[in-house]
C-alpha cells in the first residue's frame, strides 16, 4: 500500500486480487485527512482511476476540502485493466462486436469484492450515500452498474458516455436507433427508483459523427435520448437530472477535468 498526504486529502493506493476478473485491480482511495464522523462520508467510485492524476483530481478535491465547500466524501479510483473494452459495457448484453462480454464479472467485482474491501480496510460500514462515475465507456459502465443495483447507489455521473453501445453495426441495413441501442433499452425496460440522481456531461466537440444527419453529434444525441428515457420513466428535469454541455469540450481528460468540479458541487456541495 502506498500512502500520500496532500494538504486536506490522503491518497492510498492498494491492490485487490479479484476472483471475478482473474486479475489484480489497482485502486486509489482519496479521503479527507480529518473527518469527525466517518458515517457522514459519502462514497464515490470512479472508473478509469488511472486517469485521475492527469485529470487533477486530488487538487480539485483539496480545493473543495480546504474551503469546506463540499461534504466529506471517500473516493475510489478503479484502474482499468488490459481488457477494458471487455470489462466495461452493459452486463446483460455485449455489443455487436462482443465487447463488454466481461461486464457482468466487473459488476460482481464492484459489488462483491471492492465494496467489502473498502468497508473492511477502512472500517467504514455505512456511507451516507453511494455514487458511481465514469468517462466514455467507463461512464456507460457506471450507469449500467447503478441501474442494475439501484438499492446500493444514489447518484451517477457520466462524462461523454458511450451511449452509442448497440447490438448491431450502424451500417447494418436493419439497424434501428430505437431498438438497437443497449442502454436506452435497459432504461426503457427498467423500473423507476425515485432516489436515483443523474449527472451527464457532453462536449460540443466530443466527436464529429452524426449517424442520423440531424445536425447533432452522436454523443450529444445519444445522451439526450438516455435523458428522454429517464424522463419518460418519471425522473424530473433539474431535480433528478443535470445535463452539462461544454461548448468546445472534447472527448478527453482536460474537458472532463473542467466538468469534475461541477459534478462534485452538484452531488456534495454545501
Amino acid at each position: 500500500m502506498e500512502i500520500e498526504n496532500r494538504h486536506g486529502v490522503i491518497l492510498e493506493t492498494s491492490q485487490i486480487r479479484s476472483f471475478n476478473l482473474d486479475r489484480t485491480v489497482i485502486v486509489d482511495c482519496y479521503f479527507p485527512n480529518h473527518v469527525e464522523d466517518p458515517a457522514l462520508m459519502s462514497l464515490l467510485l470512479i472508473n478509469d482511476g488511472q486517469d485521475m492524476e492527469k485529470l487533477g483530481f486530488i487538487s480539485i478535491l483539496d480545493n473543495f476540502f480546504k474551503k469546506a465547500d463540499i461534504a466529506p466524501i471517500f473516493c475510489v479510483g478503479i484502474h482499468a485493466g488490459p481488457e477494458r473494452k471487455m470489462e466495461y459495457g452493459t452486463a446483460e448484453t455485449a455489443d455487436y462486436k462482443g465487447r463488454g462480454a466481461k461486464a457482468k464479472n466487473y459488476g460482481r467485482f464492484v459489488m462483491d469484492e471492492l465494496l467489502p474491501f473498502v468497508r473492511s480496510n477502512y472500517q467504514i460500514f455505512e456511507f451516507r450515500e453511494k455514487a458511481f462515475a465514469g468517462f466514455s465507456l467507463g461512464g456507460l459502465s457506471a450507469l449500467d452498474i447503478v441501474w442494475n443495483h439501484p438499492h446500493e447507489f444514489n447518484r451517477v455521473g457520466i462524462f461523454s458516455g458511450s451511449f452509442w453501445w448497440r447490438t448491431k453495426d450502424k451500417l447494418d441495413l436493419t439497424y434501428n436507433e430505437e431498438t438497437d441501442r443497449i442502454m436506452q433499452n435497459r432504461i426503457r425496460s427498467g423500473d423507476y427508483h425515485p432516489w436515483l440522481k443523474f449527472f451527464f456531461e457532453c462536449g460540443t466537440a466530443d466527436e464529429q459523427e452524426d449517424r442520423n444527419q440531424n445536425g447533432v453529434i452522436d454523443s450529444i444525441d445519444d445522451t439526450q435520448d438516455i435523458i428522454r428515457e429517464l424522463l419518460a420513466k418519471g425522473y424530473a428535469p433539474e431535480k433528478d437530472i443535470v445535463y452539462l454541455e461544454l461548448d468546445g469540450g472534447k472527448h478527453d481528460i482536460p474537458t472532463w477535468g473542467l466538468a469534475m468540479p461541477v459534478f462534485l458541487d452538484w452531488g456534495w456541495g454545501r
